[in-house]
């Protein structure tokens, strides 16, 4: 993998939605007391002597703390070392994922963790689809977030309210087995007979990578073509699952069927697992890649506000970085010269010759009714 090719693609605008939304110190000119203009107030002031005791929720997907040596379980030890008279406690993420705080919110009724890891921009466009524009997170101080200004150029998750950082970022792709296919090079290939009853795929309802996919041919084929294709896709035998690990861990891997929707980083796990790299090959349909920032926000109402802002600046640490993206299988949010990864990482982990996405802007008042639309015509098939 070569490092510089990736942070170019991002700083360079490849990517839609990622630069419309600037710090408040690159649109304005602030006075002595830290107000841009002197219009607004600095959010969330650092405390003097801030509470850096008692225990921190931290809600996450389930991959994240579960499974295969996860970056989790190290997370907690590291972040516990840090801040000796603290505790961090993971909650897995709920069913309904972001939707079930937003019920609770909609509902008046409290919420108990105090931090979200694994935000994505569909997830900021429900919420904002949904409650009050800037609602359910805390607008962030970023100079309570020493690290934070190590954050790759172009990571910026397009949210207008600042309420989330990146902490990594990954591209889906397919992953297929050159033993039995050959690889794809564009989404009119998937509807080849050679590919008849050839690729496993997520439902966009309820996974990540799913949506991330759906959105995708969205992105290819635009919002009156995308049916269409995914129609196509059924008659040439798709098979959609409920989410990423039934379908890699519980089909692929298992060799019921040779393409899968995954990520560009999977060879970086296959090698470290010992697995034949042959049926672990990416590609990138349209030398493209979606690119999947996964961000960190604090909860309006977080009872441990400090310890909060302290979990976001440790998630940015050298340490964190490398243990996040090499037990998670991701990209580092940071650049590279506040993270070391190991050899096998930069070998391993593919960057697409193009990274797209669909902004924060272009989502808005839309994902909730393509995602409804697709379930309708595919899902419920």
């Amino acid at each position: 993998m070569k490092r510089r090719t990736f942070v170019g693609t991002l700083g360079g605008g490849a990517i839609a939605g990622f630069a419309g939304c600037l710090s408040r110190e690159d649109t304005g000119d602030e006075d002595e007391n830290g107000d841009a203009n002197g219009d607004e107030q600095t959010p969330d002031p650092e405390p003097e002597n801030p509470d850096l005791e008692g225990t921190l929720e931290v809600v996450t997907y389930e991959s994240m703390v579960d499974g295969d040596n996860p970056a989790g379980p190290w997370l907690k030890d590291a972040f516990e070392e840090a801040y000796p008279d603290a505790e961090l406690e993971w909650t897995r993420l709920p069913d309904q994922g972001i939707n079930h705080y937003i019920n609770s919110a909609e509902q008046g009724e409290s919420i108990d963790p105090d931090v979200y890891l694994g935000l994505n921009i569909d997830d900021l466009v429900t919420v904002d689809d949904n409650l009050a524009d800037g609602g359910l997170f805390r607008e962030l101080n970023t100079g309570r977030i020493e690290r934070s200004g190590r954050i790759r150029d172009g990571l910026d998750m397009g949210d207008p309210h600042d309420r989330v950082l990146t902490y990594d970022t990954g591209y889906i792709s397919l992953v297929y087995d050159e033993t039995e296919v050959d690889e794809p090079q564009t989404f009119e290939d998937l509807l080849d007979p050679a590919y008849e009853d050839a690729l496993l795929a997520q439902n966009a309802q309820t996974s990540d990578p799913g949506q991330a996919f759906l959105l995708w041919t969205i992105d290819a084929f635009g919002e009156d073509g995308y049916l269409d294709y995914w129609q196509d896709l059924q008659d040439n035998g798709v098979r959609v699952l409920d989410d990423w690990t039934e379908s890699y861990y519980g089909a692929y891997m298992n060799e019921e069927r040779p393409i899968v929707v995954s990520y560009s980083t999977d060879q970086v796990f296959a090698s470290a697992e010992g697995h034949d790299l042959s049926r672990h090959q990416v590609g990138f349909l349209n030398d493209q890649g979606y690119a999947n920032p996964e961000g960190m926000a604090i909860f309006e109402d977080a009872d441990q506000l400090d310890l909060a802002y302290a979990f976001l600046d440790f998630a940015l640490s050298n340490d964190s970085q490398a243990e996040i993206a090499e037990r998670n299988v991701q990209f580092p949010a940071v650049e590279d010269e506040y993270v070391d990864l190991d050899e096998e990482f930069d070998q391993y982990a593919y960057v697409p010759p193009e990274a797209v996405t669909v902004g924060y802007d272009d989502l808005r008042g839309n994902v909730d009714d393509w995602v409804d639309d697709w379930a309708r015509e595919v899902a419920s098939q």
